[in-house]
């Protein structure tokens, strides 16, 4: 993208986001340009972060609200009742699950293109901390070697010529040649200064960016793993589980609007910046770089003027007069003064590695190299990075839904629980037809095999050793069986009916209240009983 434009043009999301009210903790309203030195701009970027805050309280107190209702409305527990709540849960769950996913996947991605942006924004500014290091390297060279060595040679040569006269006064010229080479050179910016800071601001931007990425992978990850256990929780209707998901449900809802928060400010923040970032960068570097300097390297125009033109064509002319003079000396002057001839091409060799150098020095002091890497972090910062965040504050918010919902829907879940078990505890467990009953003898066979006053088999030994006794017929009317009041809704009471497949006792071997236990199945059983076998259990219950 970067490639293809001249000059640096903000995304559209900046100017919307530049456009929010910046009001510091007075509520005074203020300019919304990027002065982060400003101590109102910095109120204005925390009004926002307390915004998020006040948004964190009244979620807390809307949800207390809705737990206190909750708890002090008392419902009837009846089956018409319940399947309405179960299912307004059990959507609840889904609607919350489903939003967390959205949520994450949301987290994802905005996590990966803020790291994206924040990387080329580092790796532009190594980028020109190298080009800045490698001119400042440079220029030292350059100035080291015609200090040191040029003046070496030249001062051996100014006791060899000393019989020469014009030999003496070429090496003069040379002198002031050199001198006027070093001047140029000073004339250039220092780029120490800019060098360090460059290098500082990248490591530090490193540095905090992969701590932030850090900690909002392991929050996306926390929020799948709140959602998938209270999901698990509804699923095996455990209340422990429901409220351990509950309370971090609760951590996590005040992690996300933190987060909110946060994220809202850094959005608005950089989005002051990426509107007008040459205001902040000539601000920065007032005093220690030219305008027309930093106006050469932000923009990069045809029309504008390079302002290292004169120094470098003044070396490069300084460095072919001396060349030029070099060459003649070594024609003329080396013939009649041959010990002159190493430090003439000493000479040569500096001005040749000089000349080295200048190239470099041109190519490195070109705006574009510079441009282009001002250029990438702009496109990182404010297209990738901005970007990156608002789809953080997307997922914020989404997971702050998310977890709303869930932290309604989780004692809803719970209280249905609750009454379940509370019904499932009421019946008694020594009624046979008690499912718990049921496990409990199926965890426990041995238990089968307990003597029982109300079990013929157990009281009078193993049916395979002793035999009960033959059955003795009865010709007594079916009147004697319906001898007392009719029982359950008007039915004739049969006082011996077995309980067909069971070796239970009859009914009336038990206490009258826990008649009340059997179901109008268990009446229909008994009531579709015949006749003979009424009168041969009878028989068998009296022997």
């Amino acid at each position: 993208m970067s490639s293809a434009r001249v000059d640096y043009i903000a995304p559209w999301w900046t100017y919307w986001l530049h456009n929010f009210p910046h009001i510091n903790l007075r509520f005074q309203p203020i300019d919304n340009g990027f002065q982060p030195e400003e101590e109102n701009y910095q109120q204005s970027l925390i009004f926002l972060a307390c915004v998020a805050a006040a948004g964190l309280g009244l979620n807390l107190l809307c949800l207390a609200i809705y737990l206190s209702c909750l708890c002090c409305c008392h419902k009837d527990e009846e089956e018409e009742s319940k399947k309405p709540n179960s299912c307004c849960v059990t959507w609840s769950a889904v609607t919350a699950g489903l939003i967390t996913c959205i949520a994450v996947g949301v987290g994802f991605y905005g996590n990966s293109e803020t790291n994206d942006g924040v990387y080329q924004l580092t790796y532009s500014l190594y980028n020109a901390n190298h080009t800045l290091g490698g001119v400042d390297s440079l220029v030292t060279g350059t100035m080291g070697s015609m200090k040191s060595g040029l003046h070496q040679h030249l001062a051996r040569l100014d006791e060899i010529f000393a019989t020469r006269g014009d030999y003496v006064q070429t090496l003069q010229f040379m002198q002031q040649m050199a001198d006027n080479v070093i001047k140029q050179l000073l004339g250039l910016p220092d780029w120490e200064e800019a060098k360090v800071d460059l290098a500082s601001i990248a490591d530090q931007t490193a540095r905090v960016e992969y701590y932030r990425w850090l900690t909002y992978l392991l929050i996306l990850i926390l929020d799948l793993i709140i959602c998938l256990l209270a999901c698990l929780g509804l699923a095996k209707q455990s209340r422990w589980l429901l409220t351990t998901m509950m309370v971090f449900g609760v951590l996590t809802l005040v992690l996300s609007w933190t987060s909110l928060g946060a994220d809202l400010a850094t959005a608005v923040g950089t989005s002051d910046f990426c509107v007008s970032p040459d205001k902040f960068l000539l601000s920065q570097t007032k005093g220690v770089i030219g305008t027309d300097i930093v106006h050469y390297y932000l923009y990069c125009n045809q029309t504008l003027s390079n302002p290292f033109q004169q120094p470098l064509t003044i070396f490069q002319r300084s460095l072919t007069t001396m060349q030029i003079q070099i060459q003649g000396l070594l024609q003329f002057a080396v013939p009649l003064f041959p010990t002159a001839e190493r430090d003439l091409l000493g000479i040569q060799h500096v001005l040749n590695s000089s000349e080295a150098s200048l190239h470099q020095l041109t190519a490195l002091l070109d705006c574009r190299g510079l441009n282009k890497d001002y250029l990438d972090a702009m496109v990182g910062v404010c297209y990738d990075g901005v970007e990156g965040v608002l789809y953080l504050c997307l997922f914020s918010s989404l997971a702050a839904c998310a977890f709303t919902v869930m932290l309604c829907a989780i004692p809803r879940a719970w209280r249905q629980i609750a009454c379940r078990e509370r019904d499932y505890d009421d019946i008694d467990e020594e009624d046979p037809f008690n499912p718990r009953a049921r496990r409990i003898v199926a965890q426990n066979p041995n238990l089968t095999n307990m003597h029982s006053f109300c079990s013929y088999s157990s009281s009078m030994g193993s049916q395979t050793s002793i035999h009960p006794p033959a059955p003795t017929v009865s010709n007594a009317p079916m009147s004697e069986y319906m001898n007392h009041t009719a029982l359950f809704g008007g039915n004739p009471r049969y006082e011996n009916v077995p309980l067909i497949g069971r070796g239970s006792p009859p009914p009336s071997v038990y206490s009258q209240p826990y008649r009340n236990h059997y179901s109008p199945s268990m009446r229909a059983t008994y009531l579709s009983m015949t006749e003979e076998q009424i009168r041969h259990f009878g028989n068998d219950f009296q022997a």
